[in-house]
């Protein structure tokens, strides 16, 4: 099975433009989306990107956000 992985460069704008720095951050404070560590290297799987997007989604500015996201 084939996955799409991409580097935190290309995650960050998959993600509407984050700097990777944030991803960075994020992975440090145990937030942000799923990755997958091979090796050395940090890839992210494009449909957890993408369901980090979802999970992000609000319909208000007062919702509060789900545990776990940031």
């Amino acid at each position: 099975m084939k996955q799409n992985l991409v580097a935190t460069p290309a995650a960050a704008e998959h993600l509407g433009g984050l700097k990777p720095n944030t991803l960075e951050i994020w992975r440090i404070q145990g937030v942000g989306p799923k990755y997958v560590k091979v090796g050395r290297l940090v890839r992210y799987r494009l449909e957890d990107l993408d369901a980090y997007l979802q999970a992000q989604t609000r319909s208000s500015t007062t919702q509060a956000p789900l545990k776990g996201d940031h």
